[in-house]
């Protein structure tokens, strides 16, 4: 069952190159497909993420999938440049943990 997370003042905390594939296999099924703020469909897929620790992270494409570019966008399944935001870059610490990596 999806718990609501709060992620209103969330933003910008790096990066991460990795398939969509195994962003799945980590964080499960996005939480939404794509961005619904005022400010235009500019992502196509994100997870929210709140961590044992209480870390909120979320993962996102941004301006460079269908949503945004139409037709010269790339499909959600082929994007591998994406946003880690969060309220500190703890965040992107806990999203490299728990794909494997190392920050």
């Amino acid at each position: 069952m999806y718990e609501w997370v709060e992620i209103n003042g969330t933003s910008l905390m790096g990066r991460i190159e990795a398939d969509y594939a195994e962003l799945v296999r980590a964080f499960g099924e996005p939480d939404s497909e794509g961005d619904t703020t005022k400010s235009g469909n500019q992502s196509d897929a994100e997870w929210v993420w709140q961590f044992e620790d209480g870390t909120v992270a979320t993962i996102y494409n941004w301006k460079n999938g269908k949503n945004y570019c139409g037709e010269y966008g790339q499909e959600v399944e082929n994007i591998k440049n994406w946003n880690i935001g969060g309220y500190s870059k703890h965040a992107v610490e806990c999203v490299l943990y728990r794909l494997g990596r190392t920050y």
